[in-house]
């Protein structure tokens, strides 16, 4: 894994263990030399991650969409700033950039990415691995949901195995360089 892609909030109005946590998931990043690909922000964990990735010596890549290419909002310190005329743009150069995908704590921009990500996992337009960084228990209840969804027979159980979580950048970066892709997966989401 050369490069990974976090998915994380730009809120500087959230407890402190959040912010403490991106930054710790962009140290690990660069002690494994794994390069940050991300939305190019400065504020929140989006700002965090990129600062940790920075302050252990690692690469930042950000891709911005030009709304938002602001000095209030775009990080000035990255190695690479790439910016994009539409949010769908700035998307798919994220997913082109990356080797797997990580989730952070975030609202609705980083729910969309997120799901965006596993959906196309799910229909074959790639095998790359998907976690979710579950600091103070963020992720826990969506978790349920997928687990429920599961259960109810909205979801495959190889669908859901696609999702690695845990609280620990440490774990989930070895859960997603284990990760296997499941071959019959997709064949299954266009079968039934």
């Amino acid at each position: 894994m050369r490069s990974l892609c976090v998915y994380c909030g730009s809120s500087d109005s959230v407890h402190p263990d959040y912010l403490a946590g991106a930054r710790e998931m962009g140290k690990v990043l660069a002690q494994r030399q794994i390069g940050l690909v991300y939305g190019g922000g400065r504020t929140g964990l989006m700002g965090a991650v990129a600062n940790g990735v920075l302050e252990a010596g690692g690469v930042v890549k950000g891709v911005i969409v030009e709304s938002m290419n602001t000095s209030s909002l775009a990080h000035d310190g990255l190695q690479t700033l790439e910016v994009t005329q539409t949010m769908q743009q700035r998307k798919w150069r994220m997913f082109e950039l990356s080797d797997a995908f990580v989730a952070l704590p975030g609202g609705f921009g980083t729910f969309d990415e997120l799901f965006e990500t596993i959906t196309w996992a799910q229909i074959g337009v790639h095998q790359k691995p998907i976690g979710l960084l579950n600091i103070r228990n963020y992720f826990s209840h969506l978790w349920q949901m997928v687990k429920y969804a599961e259960q109810e027979g909205f979801i495959f159980q190889e669908h859901t195995q696609m999702l690695s979580i845990s609280d620990k950048p440490v774990e989930l970066l070895n859960l997603l360089l284990q990760h296997q892709p499941d071959e019959l997966a997709v064949k299954r989401w266009m079968r039934q």
